[in-house]
C-alpha cells in the first residue's frame, strides 16, 4: 500500500508541473481580452506616433523655418544705391568708421592715423586728387577701395574727412548728380 500512495503522490507532483499559470475560467478570460487589447493598443500609439507631425529634440531649433532660412540663403546679396538721393549716401566720417578705421585709427600697416597732421602733411601736399586715386586704386599695404561697399564719392569724402582732420582744407566733394547738373 505504501507503493500505491507513493505512486499516487508522484502522480500529483507530475500534473502540478504541467500547469500553467491560468487556474480558472475567469483567469483564462483576462489573459485572453489583455492578449487582444495591448497589442491593439501599442499598434494604434505607434500608428499616432508615426502619422504625426515630426518631433524634433528638445531644445533644438534646427527645423525652425528661420534657420533654415539662413541655412539655404544666397552667397551674395545686391544693394542698389540711388546716387541722386545723397540723403542715401554715406558720409566722410561714416565710411571712416565703417571702412577706413580698421587702419587710419591705429596706424596699422603704415597708414597715417587720423589727425596725425605730421603724417598726413606729405600726402595732403600731394593734393586731393592724388589722394582719391590712391584711395580709389591702392597704394602700398592699401587695398583699392574703389568698387567696394561704398560707391567712389562716398569713398572721395572719406578721404576728404581724413585729410582734412590731418590739416587739409579740401571742400566737400560735389555730390554725382549735382556735378552731372552742373556740367549741362
Amino acid at each position: 500500500m505504501s507503493g500505491n500512495q507513493n505512486h499516487a503522490h508522484e502522480h500529483d507532483h507530475a500534473d502540478e508541473a504541467h500547469e500553467g499559470p491560468i487556474k480558472t475560467p475567469k483567469q483564462l478570460a483576462w489573459a485572453v481580452f489583455f492578449a487582444f487589447v495591448v497589442p491593439v493598443i501599442v499598434i494604434i500609439m505607434l500608428a499616432n506616433y508615426v502619422t504625426t507631425d515630426s518631433k524634433p529634440s528638445a531644445g533644438t531649433e534646427a527645423l525652425e523655418a528661420q534657420a533654415v532660412a539662413a541655412r539655404i540663403q544666397p552667397v551674395g546679396a545686391i544693394e542698389l544705391k540711388d546716387l541722386n538721393n545723397v540723403a542715401a549716401l554715406k558720409t566722410g566720417e561714416q565710411v571712416f568708421q565703417a571702412q577706413c578705421a580698421a587702419c587710419h585709427a591705429t596706424g596699422a600697416a603704415g597708414a597715417p592715423k587720423l589727425g596725425d597732421e605730421a603724417a598726413w602733411g606729405p600726402r595732403v601736399k600731394t593734393g586731393y586728387e592724388a589722394l582719391l586715386n590712391s584711395a580709389l586704386k591702392g597704394k602700398g599695404a592699401m587695398g583699392a577701395q574703389g568698387g567696394g561697399d561704398f560707391s567712389d564719392f562716398e569713398i572721395a569724402r572719406a578721404v576728404v574727412y581724413m585729410s582734412n582732420k590731418g590739416g587739409a582744407k579740401f571742400d566737400e566733394p560735389k555730390a554725382p548728380a549735382a556735378a552731372a547738373s552742373a556740367a549741362n
